[in-house]
């Protein structure tokens, strides 16, 4: 999701655009990162009842990280939006950030899925491809876009291949999260 689609298709891996990465590679002006081109940001999503919101409109006043899910079939993005969906609200709320999930299925699905993996945060989805496509996306992605410009895009290897959440959440400014499922020992 940085500048220019053919450029996309050639960036790294991982990629922080701005904040803690080094100076030399943070392109410079009033606002760091760099801008999503329009044609995307025009581009719709739906949300669980059908309606179909701007991309754009998901970040252009907000600060956001925006996690592409393959599809909600998926067990590896399940169990990640599973751990997603453990992210206190009040963590992203001291933050000023949100966090979305789209994802590549009907909106039918988007309330069960929700169902299944406790995910209460925001989340859309892309029924068509169209973002994934314009994007040159095959496989999920983290970002954290905020205004019009990309901060940091994660494109996965392969299907276990997804950015740590702690890592993301640290790019911007969350508190870390104990993901542990450990049960608590009561001492009598």
């Amino acid at each position: 999701m940085l500048g220019a689609m053919a450029d996309l298709a050639l960036a790294p891996v991982t990629r922080q655009v701005s904040g803690r990465a080094d100076p030399a590679a943070v392109p410079s002006g009033p606002e760091r990162g760099q801008p999503l081109a329009a044609t995307v940001a025009e581009l719709s999503v739906l949300d669980a009842s059908g309606r179909q919101v701007p991309f754009g409109a998901l970040f252009r006043e907000r600060r956001v990280i925006v996690v592409f899910v393959r599809h909600f079939l998926c067990y590896i993005c399940k169990e990640y939006v599973e751990d997603l969906a453990k992210i206190p609200k009040s963590f992203l709320q001291e933050a000023n950030v949100t966090l979305i999930v789209i994802g590549q299925s009907s909106y039918h699905h988007i309330e069960p899925f929700c169902k299944l993996t406790g995910y209460s945060h925001e989340i859309y989805v892309d029924p068509e491809r169209e973002i994934y496509k314009k994007l040159g996306m095959k496989r999920g992605e983290e970002i954290a876009p905020s205004g019009n410009n990309i901060h940091f895009i994660h494109r996965d290897r392969n299907r276990l291949d997804h950015k740590p959440i702690n890592s993301v959440l640290q790019l911007v400014g969350v508190q870390h999260v104990d993901f542990t499922s450990r049960s608590s020992v009561i001492h009598v």
